[in-house]
């Protein structure tokens, strides 16, 4: 009998959570430095309960989505300017690989000093790293079209618009669809640090609190919680994306 593609994946998590708690109970690893899986669920029943979990969550997910947002879109906008313009490519493409290659920390003091520490700052340094890999894909993908689908194009008539439309568009589309899922993955990583400057709530300010008060269980929550909320916000792309990509005709491997 085969078994769900879900109930396959939590093979590893369950084996993992069950030799850890082996493990710390045998005194094999120390209880307080990592704390077992039992301990971890209390806390964050603990969080739950008290409604300081669901702060945190609310405004690390309101962050991430919004900040995900305006990246993917501008991403997706200057990925298809320079895919489809030489002129445009030449112009902003060398700029926006210089830019690529800073530091997503070194953006935080410039961000504050322009933007303030509130929403607006934790918002760009997010879109900033979500806008990078759908940029990037997005013309890559362009660029590797297929010579020979866009010439039958023209043979049969296609206006350029026809082209990039019935062509070129469905072609880059896979790609597309993972260089979102990958921008999603880096603005969950970019919200930690825009939610260390000078946030009062969010999954990245319960991470910090916890490494003041030397509480490892707050911070191994705040981790597995973010593993968490990124499998399921990756899962939704995937949902969502899925009717566009039913064209493919693509092997998959039978587990």
């Amino acid at each position: 009998m085969k078994l769900p593609d879900w109930l396959v994946g939590l093979i590893i998590p369950i084996a993992f959570a069950v030799a850890w708690e082996l493990a710390v109970r045998h005194g094999l690893t120390p209880g307080r430095l990592m704390p077992p899986p039992s301990r971890l669920a209390q806390t964050a029943w603990t969080l739950a309960r008290s409604g300081e979990l669901w702060t945190h969550v609310a405004a690390t997910m309101q962050r991430v989505l919004l900040g995900f947002l305006i990246g993917a879109a501008a991403g997706t906008l200057f990925g298809m300017l320079c895919g489809a313009s030489t002129w445009a490519l030449r112009l902003l493409d060398p700029s926006i690989q210089a830019l690529r290659a800073i530091p997503s920390i070194a953006w935080v003091p410039l961000f504050i000093l322009w933007l303030g520490i509130f929403e607006t700052s934790k918002l760009a340094l997010i879109a900033l790293g979500v806008f990078f890999p759908v940029y990037l894909g997005l013309l890559t993908a362009i660029q590797g079209v297929d010579r020979k689908l866009v010439e039958v194009g023209r043979v049969f008539g296609l206006s350029r618009w026809g082209i990039a439309l019935r062509i070129t568009w469905p072609a880059v589309m896979p790609v597309w669809v993972a260089s979102l899922r990958t921008g999603l993955g880096l603005g969950f990583m970019f919200v930690v640090a825009a939610e260390l400057m000078g946030a009062s709530e969010g999954l990245g300010y319960l991470l910090l609190d916890g490494q003041q008060m030397g509480r490892a269980d707050s911070i191994l929550v705040a981790m597995i919680v973010f593993a968490l909320l990124g499998k399921a916000c990756d899962s939704a792309v995937v949902h969502v994306t899925r009717p566009v990509l039913r064209w493919q005709d693509t092997h998959r491997l039978s587990l």
